[in-house]
């Protein structure tokens, strides 16, 4: 059997639904049952309604924390893959605490029960967040090491701190394979992740960021994550990147094909400076702090990224972001002009 954490989310909500669709049997856990609603629907965007039902009946849901163990000793009875998708984002350093505790001792608590269940495997979903930097070199490479001088966020020093556990894992005797995507682009969830770039281009949006990162769609992200877990590939890390480029051609391209106009202004540097300060005073009141100065840094700087690592291990093509956005935009406008 094979377990599924963070299920309810962009990425584990596609992976359930390929693994049911494949007719594997699956465990998955989720924390709310409310977001059960929001995984019925991303099943719904593939298949008849009717399907959807029989793939989602046909899971085994478990609700549980990645911090609760007794109900995850539960979960990982009989299990033989695991593959760990919770985690927490946020770029607010009031949520430090709930980061480690999420991102780190929780994915510690996914290793030591894969270790004590003799689970055969585990791929564990980090993010480029966690990936080191060499100035000298144009792309960033697997291989690159963590550079703990660098100034970076609190989200990137927890999803290294679980990369670090996982590692760890892999010392002890489990198999593990790491994935590093980039901002993933799907369907499903528009109110978070890379979601609002929809739902924000769609209400109205001026201003566009001009910043070159790395892309990649969720169908790929779920596709080589299995592929992985079906190889002989062990102990490895890979990034999981389409394409870099530039975030203004991703908007640009979002605003096409939800036929809106398209985001004209640059947001300047000083604008994101402004943004902070209004950022840092509103957090003083309880507000989430959405803009802090390594977020500033962030956008500031272009990052350019190599999968060919990935690409030639697995013999893999990445989908064109064109087409990744083209298809979501097509989901997107059908369930804004679904009747309620």
């Amino acid at each position: 059997m094979i377990l599924i954490t963070g299920a309810t989310g962009l990425v584990g909500s596609h992976l359930v639904f390929e693994l049911a669709k494949n007719g594997e049997k699956v465990r998955a856990l989720f924390r709310s049952k409310s977001k059960l609603n929001r995984v019925k629907e991303v099943f719904s965007y593939y298949t008849s309604s009717e399907k959807a039902s029989e793939y989602f009946e046909s899971i085994e849901w478990v609700r549980a924390d990645i911090n609760d163990i007794p109900a995850m000793e539960k979960a990982f009875q009989g299990i033989e893959q695991v593959y760990h998708c919770a985690a927490l984002i946020s770029f607010d350093p009031a949520d430090l605490q709930k980061l480690r505790k999420t991102n780190i001792t929780g994915t510690a608590n996914v290793v030591n029960l894969c270790i004590a269940h003799n689970v055969r495997k585990l791929c564990h979903v980090s993010s480029v967040a966690s990936l080191g930097k060499d100035n000298k070199k144009p792309e960033i490479k697997e291989a690159i090491e963590w550079n703990p001088e660098e100034n970076h966020s609190d989200y990137a020093i927890s999803k290294y701190g679980a990369e670090i556990e996982v590692w760890r894992g892999s010392q002890e005797g489990l198999p593990i394979v790491i994935v590093n995507p980039g901002i993933i682009i799907g369907p499903g969830y528009w109110d978070s992740g890379s979601g609002p770039i929809f739902s924000r281009i769609h209400k109205g949006l001026n201003y566009y960021i001009s910043k070159i990162t790395g892309f990649v769609g969720v169908h790929d992200v779920v596709e080589t994550m299995q592929l992985l877990m079906k190889s002989e590939i062990k102990n490895e890390k890979f990034i999981v990147v389409a394409e870099s480029i530039n975030f203004r051609k991703v908007m640009n391209k979002v605003a096409q094909e939800l036929n809106k106009p398209e985001p004209k202004k640059k947001l300047k540097k000083w604008m994101l400076w402004v943004g902070w300060t209004f950022s840092k005073v509103k957090s003083i009141f309880g507000g989430k702090r959405q803009i802090t100065t390594i977020t500033i840094k962030n956008l500031s700087e272009d990052v350019h990224y190599n999968n060919e690592k990935i690409r030639s291990e697995l013999n893999y093509e990445f989908t064109p972001m064109e087409k990744v956005i083209a298809d979501t935009a097509v989901i997107y406008n059908k369930e804004i002009t679904a009747p309620r």
